[in-house]
């Protein structure tokens, strides 16, 4: 009998639904910046669990830390639904999925049958008319009656955040910001800068570290339908370095201090800046085990579901065996996932500590 080979996800595992983090580290009781580190060295795949808080130990003087300061907007807007002067439907769901310019935007809809032409009033001065499909997606192209700043200020006053199912409770935008954040566009937090405090990167900063930032604003990274699961090269961000810290952040490289990303954001933002040779622009880089680093050596991010892509990117930073072995270890210890949870460094080590 011919058997049927099975293909399996090199980046599956099971994960307990224990160690989804569903509340802020604030509302556990703990500060943000105390929340659990696991330090997993490039080379070995050895693991030394510790707090973030002593993020320090493993930066050297003159080492740069690069951050993203794009600010979370509440992407999740509730409307009235019209067609030809009629109402369709009410509290009718719509997430922002990227913004294409000021006033036009892609969108999830939460609702079938949705028709280029058609209204969604959200406000006495705030609408959207449809006017087109995004190709092989399930995202439509919307226009708001607003733009710019107006549009802004209208999304964060009716806006709520994106959350998924394993968040039980609707925190407060507050909940999904870093502190530096400072300038709005991202659709979901790019959280792995979230457990910094700003003592803690005054502390590193007196340690020598230097600091720079950027922007990549995040896209939707679900479409409520995993017919529609997309991957990074379908999804472009758009980011931005000011010159001055890209010149700080290649400084450092040529001298041999370490590049540290907080997050895949900055990861792919900073590598796409290197290849196309711009420090602006919009990126749908992919970055998977083959792909050579030239900028960063090592990240500061969260913890991923089975099968994420951004599996594939860290993947680029230690062997995906070895990485896989220290997310079981992260499972026996019960290290917490997802934007609210702990932290991972991947980072080449000496003694315990980063080169």
């Amino acid at each position: 009998m011919m058997q049927m080979e099975t293909k399996v996800h090199p980046h599956d595992f099971s994960l307990p639904s224990s160690l989804n983090a569903s509340s802020p580290p604030e509302r556990r009781g703990l500060r943000r910046d105390q929340v659990k580190m696991m330090v997993l060295d490039r080379e070995t795949g050895n693991v030394v669990h510790d707090k973030f808080i002593q993020i320090e130990k493993y930066f050297n003087s003159g080492d740069i830390l690069v951050l993203n300061n794009s600010r979370t907007i509440p992407a999740i807007l509730k409307g009235t639904w019209h067609r030809n002067g009629k109402v369709i439907g009410t509290n009718i769901e719509m997430r922002l999925a990227r913004k294409k310019n000021d006033s036009v935007w892609e969108v999830l809809i939460v609702a079938t049958n949705v028709k280029s032409g058609d209204c969604f009033k959200f406000s006495e001065t705030l609408e959207a008319n449809v006017i087109g499909e995004v190709f092989k997606s399930p995202l439509k192209l919307i226009q708001f009656n607003l733009q710019g700043i107006d549009l802004y200020n209208e999304i964060y006053s009716m806006g709520d955040p994106i959350r998924y199912e394993y968040i039980h409770h609707p925190w407060n935008l507050d909940y999904y910001q870093t502190v530096f954040a400072s300038q709005p566009g991202s659709v979901e937090m790019p959280s792995a800068g979230r457990a910094f405090s700003w003592e803690l990167l005054l502390k590193l900063q007196q340690k020598g570290v230097k600091l720079a930032f950027l922007q990549l604003h995040t896209g939707l990274s679900y479409l409520l339908d995993d017919e529609y699961a997309h991957s990074p090269e379908e999804n472009f961000e758009e980011y931005s370095i000011r010159q001055e810290d890209m010149e700080a952040i290649v400084k450092a490289k040529d001298s041999g201090a370490k590049v540290i990303a907080a997050g895949t954001t900055v990861v792919r933002a900073l590598e796409t800046a290197v290849i196309n040779s711009t420090t602006q622009g919009w990126t749908n880089l992919y970055i998977t085990s083959d792909f050579k680093l030239q900028v960063v050596d090592g990240i500061i991010t969260g913890f991923h579901e089975p099968k994420a892509s951004h599996l594939d990117m860290l993947s680029a930073f230690v062997d995906e065996i070895k990485l896989l072995e220290a997310y079981n270890i992260a499972i026996e210890q019960k290290y917490l996932w997802h934007e609210f949870g702990d932290i991972n460094l991947i980072i080449k080590m000496k003694d315990g500590r980063g080169q």
